[in-house]
């Protein structure tokens, strides 16, 4: 006996309908949250990621003075532009982009933070340093803020600059107060390994100066 199959049409069609908006959807929805993560532009376009680049913290400190007591070191403050992980470059004044397909290898103010408490170990002349929460009988709090990190394409340098307090952490009270910065001039044209080298150079000049003028001051 033949049994005849009835499909109705209709209702195939507004299924396969109703399918279409949710996948295409999710598609679209995947490939936003890519684009905000980013790296994603160029990963699609069949490309590689950014190169990453690291920070040192000096290690050589002829003449920093002789500290007593423990430090703890906050994050410093810094604006937007600088709270992330891209290189800044300022073509012209007054103008900030990021550098194509470079990138440090944390947040720029994390990464910062810890080289300044890696500069104040490598040093010796502290009781000991940490950062907020550690396990420290704290004496002084180092507060910061990056100013500028930044590369001037234009004049060929790199520039850092940090402002620094002391603050007594039994009265609350600025035992010292100094900006330092300093500049690095750039050895070829700008990209990741030229624009990371001179920034590692200027930082570690601000931070042997940092560490120097913490030692005379507590």
């Amino acid at each position: 006996m033949t049994r005849t199959l009835h499909v109705n049409t209709s209702e195939a069609a507004a299924s396969g309908r109703r399918g279409l908006p949710s996948r295409a959807l999710r598609a679209s929805a995947l490939l936003a949250g890519c684009l905000v993560l980013g790296g994603c532009t160029s990963l699609l376009a069949g490309g590689s990621p950014p190169a990453t680049f690291d920070l040192s913290a000096p290690r050589d400190l002829p003449g920093a003075g002789r500290g007593r007591g423990n430090l703890v070191v906050g994050e410093p403050a810094a604006v937007a532009v600088l709270d992330g992980q891209r290189i800044v470059i300022e073509p012209r004044p007054g103008q900030v982009t990021y550098l194509p397909d470079a990138q440090w290898s944390d947040r720029l103010p994390k990464l910062i933070q810890a080289k300044i408490i890696e500069a104040y170990e490598n040093a010796n002349r502290l009781g000991s340093v940490g950062r907020p929460g550690d396990r420290l009988s704290v004496d002084y709090q180092l507060v910061t803020e990056l100013r500028s990190f930044e590369v001037d394409a234009g004049a060929g340098v790199a520039r850092a600059e940090l402002t620094a307090k002391i603050v007594n952490d039994k009265t609350g009270k600025i035992v010292a107060a100094e900006v330092f910065s300093a500049r690095r001039p750039l050895a070829a044209a700008v990209d990741g390994p030229t624009a990371s080298r001179a920034l590692d150079g200027a930082l570690g000049e601000v931070l042997a100066a940092l560490v120097a003028w913490t030692g005379r001051r507590i």
